[in-house]
């Protein structure tokens, strides 16, 4: 089926629907002038060429009409993060009311688990993978710190096997019908961020509410990457980051999900603010909160337009280029990437991703078996930027968007290079 020539990359690229695509992001170049193979969009995405645009359309704005700016038409401040709702309500499968763009990843865990995270002595427990990113750890063991709990006693990491790199979902399910009754939230990631593995989150989620437990999902690495349906796997809460796969900039404004039945449940507790008040008598500036519909409510303070301004670009190529197409193109970025690695010695490096094109996003992991740092500072100074995770793992990630069949080749000739 596949070659290692590379005109049969070209040819793969001749017959991409995407292909149109990458002409709509701008590539870092090296010293020679030529663009870098860029395969780092599981940690920052690349800049789409209308972001600066976006921006500059804000600050004309502000300069122009000052603070009339917050109601003036096209895109009024005062509701400016609702220009976002409806294209991430499609990437993440959920209803339009039912996200919001604000704060950072991290902030946003914390606030949702404000209400979600509701542990009793009889139910107080954390479950989440083992080896989720290191934000997600601190944030569950201060929340289960912060009701009296011992961190140690209160998160549950679950493993996997003895001499297995994936997680099973049958030893998931399996836990939880057996202790399911000690879990208050269930808390993974979508993906894990060293691993690449894309856990099932559908049948995770139907095996904690079986027990009675409260679903939220880190979506860091899934969000833009994989198919979601946050609405329909009943999953209660979700967070975000929109700088990966959703090419939002540095540091750019992150999202959440809230599902609508608990739009308006007054029995949750929050953290309240002004912006999370119900927009029709926001202005009344009353003493007590009333909380706008969905999870707008959870809302702190007003949008910050100018780090906000570049997700315009991106989001609306996601909306055109469809989900279903960008996943295809996923799966055959690294269907293609991982023949290639297998012509390579396994005495060099091994695949710690799952095969299973189902188990996996955009981003395929390399265990290195001896001088990895060394191996990856040659592949840094030959043109790739990927990134290195302690203690062994090289992290390269082919972005359906912009990168291209010819860049997988390029990286693998590099790396066939550097392992002779």
């Amino acid at each position: 089926m596949y070659t290692t020539d590379l005109q049969f990359a070209r040819d793969l690229d001749s017959r991409d629907p995407l292909a149109a695509y990458r002409k709509k992001f701008l590539f870092p170049k090296g010293q020679d002038g030529q663009p870098l193979i860029y395969l780092c969009g599981n940690s920052l995405g690349l800049q789409p060429t209308g972001a600066r645009e976006s921006v500059l359309q804000e600050l004309d704005q502000w300069a122009n009409l000052g603070v009339d700016g917050h109601f003036a038409e096209p895109q009024p401040w005062y509701s400016y993060h609702e220009n976002f709702s409806e294209n991430l309500a499609y990437i993440v499968g959920a209803l339009k009311h039912e996200v919001v763009v604000m704060n950072s990843l991290t902030t946003n865990l914390h606030l949702l688990m404000v209400s979600f995270y509701r542990p009793t002595p009889q139910r107080f427990k954390i479950l989440i993978e083992a080896g989720a990113f290191p934000s997600d750890q601190y944030a569950v063991a201060s929340q289960a710190s912060y009701h009296g709990y011992d961190p140690h006693e209160a998160i549950v990491e679950m493993s996997p096997r003895e001499g297995e790199d994936i997680l099973r979902t049958e030893d998931i399910e399996k836990y939880l019908s057996e202790h399911g009754h000690e879990i208050a939230l269930v808390m993974f990631g979508g993906i894990n961020y060293y691993t690449g593995q894309v856990f099932d989150m559908a049948a995770i989620t139907a095996a904690a509410k079986k027990q009675g437990c409260v679903v939220g999902l880190d979506l860091a690495h899934a969000v833009g990457n994989v198919e979601l349906s946050l609405h329909n796997w009943d999953v209660d809460f979700a967070v975000w980051c929109t700088y990966k796969y959703l090419n939002a900039g540095p540091g750019a404004v992150a999202g959440c999900y809230v599902h609508e039945r608990h739009a308006n449940a007054p029995e949750l507790p929050r953290f309240t603010g002004w912006w999370g008040t119900d927009p029709a008598i926001r202005f009344q500036m009353l003493p007590d909160f009333a909380p706008q519909h969905g999870a707008g409510g959870w809302q702190l303070s007003n949008a910050p337009v100018l780090a906000m301004a570049p997700m315009h670009a991106s989001l609306t190529m996601f909306r055109q280029a469809e989900m279903p197409q960008i996943r295809k193109k996923s799966i055959e970025l690294t269907e293609y990437l991982l023949f290639l690695l297998d012509q390579l010695s396994s005495d060099v490096i091994e695949v710690i991703t799952p095969r299973d094109s189902a188990s996996r996003g955009c981003q395929i992991s390399l265990r290195t078996k001896k001088d990895g740092k060394k191996l990856f500072k040659s592949l840094s100074d030959a043109g790739v930027v990927g990134d290195f995770r302690e203690p062994d793992v090289i992290r390269v990630a082919p972005a359906p968007l912009y990168n291209s069949f010819e860049d997988v080749w390029q990286f693998w000739n590099v790396l066939q290079q550097q392992v002779r």
